[in-house]
């Protein structure tokens, strides 16, 4: 008699989602924010379970949320049979301590810790490994306060008011900056390796491809090439930058796909993730990707924009393409072509517009040729006759 296992799927962890109006921002903005917080969560194994919008002039520096609406949280989570609340802001390390308090058992998370811990699962590369330890040290820093309270003494200061609590709250503050800077030193070298790749290639034209995270960049990608980066219809399916040949025109071109951009990315985190666009910043071309389909796609375009402010050139070409046109109405795409004429609509997955864009890739590709060839007339120019100068 055959012996059979049954394989019993890990349970997803039940969550509780919480967004936060202010007048600065408005009801339908976090509305769609928390909706994403929502993809957030589904993509890091979650199960939303219940979400709770609260308008506030202020945010409450001891929970975020005001006391009422931390019970009504703390009641659905009983009866949701919930394990986890995640913020849709950034918590303070004495929020989280005065919610988990508040909030006995459960899981007390912010968006930046939700992001972080899919970054984490999703990176592949030694690089993206480096680059989230970093992102995650950096983030856990400012949240070690209080960690030791139980061996510091309670005295309202002077003499003996240093206790070896705080001894070790510093020592561990001091090996998380050492271990940062090494982690650094680590993306360095990297990232020096990577400029000198560039710099070996430079007679190979190269695309960078960006966009909001799930804009299809990769299905594009696989569309173009014929290659098989990884696809899946979750935020940050791919993480590490992935580069493949395309070719076009009678010579081989270079398409390089970076991570993908989401609201309210943290400033350290895109500063950790500046070497992985470094390789669009190298790019002689870019290729923006936008899905064409979402409702919020012009906030999607501003955060794109925002994000590579300071990375990439104002003078690097740039291509513009909507996207997952396949399952949009016929107002939208007139609304696309009107807002965005020089727009290219295009859907990776039903191969519409790719024709159109390999001409537009040859439309680049001839006029980098010019350029390289004015370049080189003026250096041998310059080489020929240096009284000029």
């Amino acid at each position: 008699m055959k012996n059979f296992t049954i394989e019993h799927k890990p349970q997803k962890e039940r969550c509780i989602l919480v967004g936060i109006s202010t007048p600065k921002v408005r009801p339908w903005l976090a509305e769609e924010q928390l909706t994403e917080l929502a993809r957030l969560a589904e993509t890091a194994g979650a199960e939303v379970v219940q979400s709770f919008l609260q308008r506030v002039q202020n945010f409450s520096p001891a929970t975020l949320i005001g006391e009422g609406k931390v019970n009504e949280v703390k009641k659905a989570l009983e009866e949701m049979d919930a394990q986890m609340v995640v913020f849709d802001d950034d918590l303070s390390g004495s929020q989280v301590r005065n919610l988990e308090q508040r909030l006995p058992g459960i899981k007390v998370l912010d968006r930046t810790g939700l992001i972080l811990d899919i970054f984490a699962k999703h990176a592949v590369t030694a690089e993206s490994r480096l680059m989230v330890e970093v992102a995650q040290l950096q983030y856990m820093m400012p949240r070690l306060t209080g960690a030791w309270t139980h061996l510091c003494r309670q005295h309202n200061g002077g003499i003996g008011t240093k206790g070896p609590g705080e001894t070790q709250l510093e020592t561990d503050r001091r090996m998380i900056r050492k271990r940062i800077q090494e982690l650094k030193k680590k993306l360095e070298k990297i990232e020096d390796a990577r400029e000198s790749q560039a710099e070996n290639r430079n007679d190979i034209f190269h695309i960078g491809i960006v966009g909001y995270t799930n804009a299809g960049k990769s299905t594009l990608t696989n569309r173009l090439t014929g290659a098989d980066v990884y696809v899946e219809d979750k935020l940050f399916a791919t993480l590490d930058s992935t580069t493949r040949k395309l070719y076009l025109d009678g010579e081989n071109i270079i398409l390089s796909d970076t991570v993908g951009f989401i609201r309210k990315l943290p400033h350290n985190l895109i500063e950790t993730f500046k070497s992985t666009l470094g390789v669009a910043a190298h790019a002689d071309c870019i290729l923006e990707v936008v899905d064409g389909s979402a409702p919020d796609y012009r906030e999607h375009l501003e955060v794109t924009h925002k994000t590579l402010e300071g990375i990439i050139s104002k003078d690097t070409p740039r291509i513009r393409v909507f996207n997952k046109v396949e399952i949009v109405d016929e107002a939208r795409r007139t609304e696309l072509h009107e807002n965005y004429p020089e727009a290219i609509q295009v859907s990776a997955r039903e191969n519409i517009g790719m024709e159109r864009l390999r001409e537009t890739f040859k439309e680049q590709l001839a006029a980098w040729h010019k350029k390289r060839e004015v370049h080189e007339l003026k250096e041998k120019e310059r080489a020929e006759a240096p009284w000029k100068e």
